[in-house]
């Protein structure tokens, strides 16, 4: 655990040894939650308006974005209007389950903003929107056991997340715009390509028409398989993306490293091509078991994919796109 020093000293300063440990196996997550309640009750009010300012001033996670919201609603406007027959716009909540982000993304719990009411601040739609792709899909199989009949979601959403960036262009708090879709296994990757399909095309045209048709674009994809299967990528998905986009280099990636033990094996990443020569990654998705684990079911099928709204926007929303 990164922090057990300092748990250890607050530990010795307390007086209670294993007082997390305590806190953790002899509270119930109700118990523990009025705990936490109280403790900021009493917090806040020691709180002077002067203090509340000088949070707001230095405090990371609450500083305003430097993105134009006019800029972001253009888009969003873009991306639901582009969205493929059959997807379903979703408005999510702020927060969802305590334990989303580490037990069904397995991400570390540290990286994401935990409240004192057993929730989290959404720190990635996409598990959320699998949530919900999993229980419509339960409802689907409760009706009928064999159901292929597939749940397409789409969301634009604010997450926090908590860990600290290197990189300048990423901030603790953004928009991104994510796709979910949950199935049944069709057999030979068929749920999985033609979705992986319906994902990348989606983005390509929903960056085409902010972008403009001008704008050079890639579709990278890579597959974490012990398979060779570049054939059936290649027929199944590269193929018809370069017959319905124009100005889109489409290639195999065999280098990505990123994204391995996330996604099950295949995945993808859409890049913008600046006039620098830089590659800019806009898009990530790709194949993961999330929703075979939330539902005890190996049929089961997810597919993913989020582009980063703020990035987007702060990259190209002073040029013209008329």
């Amino acid at each position: 655990m990164a922090n057990r020093k300092m748990l250890d000293r607050i530990e010795r300063k307390l007086g209670v040894p294993g007082l997390v440990t305590r806190l953790v196996e002899r509270l119930t997550p109700t118990d523990m939650q009025s705990v936490l309640l109280e403790v900021y009750r009493q917090r806040a009010a020691r709180i002077q308006p002067a203090d509340v300012l000088s949070a707001y001033e230095t405090n990371r996670f609450v500083r305003p974005s430097g993105v134009s919201p006019q800029t972001l609603l253009e888009w969003d406007r873009t991306a639901f209007a582009n969205l493929p027959d059959g997807f379903e716009a979703v408005a999510l909540s702020s927060v969802c389950p305590l334990g989303t982000s580490s037990v069904v993304g397995l991400v570390d719990q540290n990286r994401v903003v935990s409240t004192s009411r057993n929730t989290e601040v959404v720190s990635d739609s996409t598990n959320v929107l699998a949530l919900e792709c999993a229980l419509r899909r339960r409802q689907l199989l409760l009706a009928e056991p064999k159901s292929k009949q597939p749940i397409h979601l789409a969301a634009s959403h604010r997450l926090l997340r908590a860990q600290a960036y290197s990189d300048p262009r990423s901030v603790p708090h953004f928009s991104a715009f994510a796709l979910c879709s949950a199935g049944q296994d069709r057999g030979s990757l068929q749920f999985e390509l033609s979705t992986l399909l319906l994902h990348a095309g989606f983005f390509l045209r929903a960056l085409r028409a902010f972008l403009g048709a001008e704008m050079p674009l890639r579709l990278a994809v890579t597959d974490f398989g012990v398979a060779d299967r570049e054939a059936l990528l290649t027929t199944q998905l590269l193929s018809p993306v370069q017959e319905r986009f124009a100005n889109v280099d489409c290639v195999i990636d065999h280098e990505r490293a990123s994204g391995r033990n996330y996604y099950v094996d295949l995945c993808f990443h859409v890049y913008a091509m600046l006039a620098s020569g830089e590659a800019l990654e806009l898009v990530d998705g790709g194949v993961v078991d999330w929703t075979q684990r939330l539902l005890s079911n190996a049929k089961e099928r997810c597919v993913i994919s989020a582009i980063g709204s703020e990035r987007l926007c702060m990259e190209f929303g002073h040029q013209d796109r008329q």
